[in-house]
């Protein structure tokens, strides 16, 4: 199969439908389309998307999900704890004619082994370390983890990944826009750094 190039993916990535109904205590923000293309090609590149077993904690609307499809992933399953998200990303799945599966459960009950997990988890803004449990599963699930955070909890992040005997090996940046979606947001939008981190077993880059 012809590798999709990255302009394709993100117009493809485009027509994914947001969340329905987010819920701010999930932090339900959709992952701009860029950015996920970039993400995911990133992870391609690096060997870890195309005829590997993919995982999508939190996989929302399932953009990221269906880019892996796309790219040539053997398998991928969402893991998604919201009914309707789920259902969201199983529709849009459909829509984008690529076969992914959606679990509904909490990432911290999830027992399964995958080659890669990619993910955009909570960043933490409504309940403190809520990436926490996020990135404990995926170092679980699979040796490889290409993850999306706060630029601002990179160092903090790095540190907790290094007692799980998980190193970041590569990093990128990206201007994250946050549109206006909840009542608590005092600007019309808002633009956070975000840092995606490619995450490995201290022992696969040796």
């Amino acid at each position: 199969m012809k590798a999709m190039k990255k302009n394709e993916l993100e117009r493809r990535l485009q027509r994914v439908a947001p969340h329905a109904r987010p819920q701010a205590r999930l932090e339900q923000y959709s992952t701009p389309a860029a950015v996920a293309a970039d993400m995911l090609f990133t992870a391609y590149a690096f060997g870890d998307i195309a005829g590997r077993k993919v995982a999508d904690l939190g996989c929302g609307t399932g953009i990221l999900s269906i880019g892996a499809a796309l790219l040539g992933a053997s398998k991928v399953i969402g893991i998604e704890v919201d009914p309707q998200a789920a259902a969201d990303a199983r529709r849009n799945a459909k829509e984008a004619e690529v076969e992914i599966e959606v679990r509904e459960a909490d990432v911290r009950d999830v027992r399964m082994k995958a080659d890669t997990v990619i993910m955009n988890p909570p960043f933490g803004a409504q309940l403190r370390n809520a990436d926490r449990p996020f990135l404990e599963a995926a170092v679980r699930i699979a040796p490889k983890v290409y993850s999306l955070h706060n630029a601002r909890t990179v160092e903090f992040l790095t540190s907790m990944l290094r007692a799980l005997d998980r190193e970041v090996y590569f990093q990128k940046r990206y201007k994250f826009e946050i549109p206006h979606m909840f009542e608590f947001h005092e600007k019309r939008k808002k633009e956070v750094e975000v840092a995606l981190l490619c995450i490995s077993s201290l022992d696969v880059t040796k």
